[in-house]
């Protein structure tokens, strides 16, 4: 397919968008095999079946690169407890939040969570979105946690969308190991994570480091093992506190640091030398009500890649809208729309360690998204207005 007649954000610069104006792409197969302007086509590319997109903005395909989007149930009872003032750490404690849709979760049939994660997969796609990650962590037992990344794979075999799966075991501590976190890292996420990887279903390993979930030592002995195993490692972390996840995170080269409000310049520092990512999810820090913003300025200042996420989850950040994630980005965060734009692409793709994506250029996949707008900002100003006119993923409409 020869794409014709474009303004191409291919997002080669991480200072612009790297904009090409009446551009063309030529795809052979499921790549990318040139890009420039319509006057410099190739002689050899001007017999491929042409798609002339009549002016319209084409980026890469977007990247969701934090998601949970395998579930059982809903917390809408909770979301109305916390606007009659309960916190989420008083959730936790009560044994709702994260307990009451590990309950759900255990409960639920694979087809059942197969069915309802696609609901929320086809939003995603609707959206632009080519590339996702789907994290375990609502099982907190073996055969609920393989459960969950076997459904996590499956979403990648029903639907046109390419599936990072994350082993998530150090979620929370269930009900059953209350007060015996250690017992728990020992008896059941260790050994899961051997059996997930052992079955081929576990791209990374993550964790939970926080007050109300697991502490440094913890994390520390199941990123171990995952590099024991030869996976890498990403980490939830000063979402609620600062309890030394993000120097974790960077002492072990994590491809990212997820949440990080609480993350300090010092935080941003260590990230930036283990190359780490600093991911923001706006739709928790929205959901939740939060006020202490991560420091965006130092990610900025030290050259941290910021990747932009919809944190999709049944609790903290029920969102399935990878554009509003965009917008969140912006207004809450303050980052600029070519961060958040760089942030749903070429960022999200390095959050995962994939590097075919996420960027238009020779020898990157055929992910690409068409767009009925004019410049690239459009996409993080709009509220609730999808512009999407026409993705592309492997090279196939």
């Amino acid at each position: 397919m020869l794409l014709t007649n474009a303004t191409i954000a291919s997002l080669e610069d991480n200072d612009d968008f790297g904009l090409i104006h009446a551009g063309a792409i030529a795809l052979g197969h499921d790549r990318i095999v040139w890009v420039g302007t319509m006057q410099d086509i190739p002689q050899a590319y001007e017999k491929l079946t042409k798609f002339d997109v009549e002016g319209r903005l084409i980026t890469p395909g977007l990247i969701d690169c934090h998601t949970h989007i395998v579930f059982g149930g809903n917390r809408a009872r909770e979301f109305e407890m916390r606007l009659n003032g309960a916190s989420y750490e008083d959730l936790a404690k009560a044994g709702g939040g994260i307990m009451s849709t590990v309950t759900a979760t255990r409960q639920a049939s694979h087809e059942t969570l197969l069915a309802q994660a696609l609901t929320r997969v086809d939003a995603l796609i609707a959206q632009g979105v080519c590339l996702i990650e789907v994290k375990s962590g609502y099982g907190l037992d073996q055969e609920t946690e393989l459960k969950m990344l076997r459904i996590a794979k499956q979403i990648a075999a029903e639907r046109p969308i390419d599936v990072k799966t994350t082993f998530l075991g150090a979620h929370a501590v269930p009900a059953e190991y209350a007060g015996r976190a250690d017992a728990y890292i020992d008896d059941v996420c260790i050994p899961t994570l051997r059996q997930a990887h052992a079955e081929n279903l576990v791209d990374a390993v993550d964790g939970f480091c926080e007050g109300i979930a697991f502490n440094v030592d913890q994390i520390a002995r199941v990123f171990d093992v995952a590099v024991d195993l030869g996976l890498p490692v990403k980490l939830h972390t000063e979402q609620l506190s600062n309890i030394g996840g993000s120097q974790l995170a960077a002492k072990y080269g994590a491809l990212s640091a997820d949440h990080v409000e609480y993350a300090t310049d010092a935080d941003a520092q260590a990230l930036a030398q283990s190359g780490s990512v600093a991911v923001v999810l706006p739709g928790a820090f929205y959901t939740l009500s939060e006020t202490q913003l991560p420091p965006i300025q130092s990610f900025r200042d030290h050259n941290v890649p910021i990747a932009v996420a919809t944190d999709c989850n049944p609790g903290s950040s029920p969102l399935a809208s990878i554009l509003l994630a965009m917008n969140m980005a912006c207004t809450l965060f303050r980052l600029t729309p070519h961060e958040a734009l760089l942030g749903i692409t070429a960022h999200g793709a390095r959050a995962l360690g994939v590097q075919d994506q996420g960027r238009i250029k020779p020898g990157m996949l055929a992910n690409l998204c068409v767009w009925d707008v004019h410049h690239p900002s459009e996409l993080a100003y709009r509220i609730g207005f999808n512009p999407i006119h026409t993705r592309i993923f492997r090279g196939s409409r």
